[in-house]
């Protein structure tokens, strides 16, 4: 099936006799057993649940994976997949990532011994110079958050040999980009983005491309417990039913609106990747980037990103607080610099709201 059709099909429910069209929600935390060591196939839904798997299996058809794993937050599936490693590993990252991650990588470092490296995963200089015989793992962002940098996840893959290749694919999702056909190990998706799409609901996936590995990983969730609850389930299910529209129409607007700002005199800079519906661009002052989300009516100043409303975030006071302010400035995360996450609102309205937000800035 095209990927249109595996957004809307993709959760075909055969569990049950009802013949109903929308996945019931399995509202249950235990299953009875037929008879002493019979199951059903589900037994406690900490370890599994009937809605959290057909929301696992649409990821897993979309990502092309061999399996996927639905946890109750990104950062929690991110934590689950770092679990493996003990101290004395390595990990090369992409330098912007989002602040979350890198937030969760310090944690490592300091309590853990893991030792991280933060590169631009498209210099390829860069990444061998930072792999090492301890690496085990490089965990990267394309387009990064929130500078916008692409990389080659194919030439990466090429450059770092063996080693794991995880891609947080939360921007762009499998409608717009599969990893695991580029060479990747693991896809990550904050599902709270734009697979749930409309600001409701918590969620992450981790898509894994070999079974060995996602059965690893099983141990760890069904161990740590951070799963994805049977109603979050659904409503990710129902939300990823309209991704292909909705990325569709968001992207369109994206590019409109880019061409927009660049031609505005008082924006200094756009970074737009050119794919996807997220962009960010910087003003000649931090007054001005401070007083035009004071003026948004339309525009949400909010965190996250991903639904259908626009959201407009402040990466230095948000979601990149916790990144230390040297290595913000190094990268180009300032006072000046705001991220545009892109809805599916008319163009025009957004561009209006934009404008008069930047009256007399």
């Amino acid at each position: 099936m095209q990927k249109e059709t595996l957004c809307v099909h993709g959760s075909a429910d055969d569990s049950h006799c009802t013949g109903a069209v929308t996945v019931p929600i399995y509202q249950c935390s235990t299953f009875a057993h037929p008879g002493v060591g019979q199951s059903t196939g589900y037994d406690y839904s900490r370890v599994q649940n009937p809605t959290r798997r057909q929301a696992e299996q649409t990821i897993a058809a979309l990502e092309g994976a061999a399996d996927c794993l639905a946890f109750s937050t990104g950062m929690a599936a991110i934590a689950c997949l770092l679990e493996p490693l003990t101290a004395g590993d390595h990990i090369i990252a992409t330098s912007d990532l989002y602040g979350g991650t890198v937030r969760l990588f310090s944690h490592l470092e300091q309590t853990r011994g893991i030792d991280v490296t933060y590169v631009d995963t498209g210099d390829d200089n860069a990444v061998r110079t930072a792999l090492r015989p301890e690496t085990k793992l490089v965990f990267m962002e394309s387009p990064t958050n929130p500078m916008m940098r692409l990389t080659d996840i194919s030439n990466l893959r090429g450059l770092i040999g063996a080693v794991l290749l995880v891609v947080d694919n939360t921007f762009l999702t499998p409608y717009l980009c599969r990893p695991l056909e580029l060479g990747a190990d693991v896809v990550v998706h904050s599902g709270t983005k734009y697979l749930s799409g409309h600001n409701d609901t918590l969620a992450g996936f981790l898509a894994v491309k070999d079974k060995n590995l996602a059965e690893t990983l099983r141990y760890y969730q069904k161990t740590t417990g951070a799963v994805l609850a049977p109603f979050d389930s659904y409503l990710l299910i129902r939300g990823i039913k309209t991704l292909a529209l909705r990325m569709e129409k968001a992207q369109q607007n994206a590019r409109a609106i880019a061409a927009w700002l660049k031609a505005q005199t008082q924006v200094a800079h756009v970074f737009d990747p050119g794919v996807g519906a997220m962009l960010s661009f910087e003003l000649h002052s931090a007054e001005a980037a401070q007083a035009l989300l004071g003026r948004l009516g339309l525009i949400f100043f909010a965190e996250s990103l991903g639904g259908v409303e626009s959201l407009m975030t402040y990466p230095v006071t948000q979601t990149h607080a916790d990144v230390p302010e040297e290595l913000r400035a190094r990268l180009g995360i300032t006072d000046r610099l705001l991220r545009f996450s892109v809805g599916i609102e008319a163009a025009e309205d957004l561009i209006a709201d934009l404008r008069q937000a930047m009256e007399g800035l």
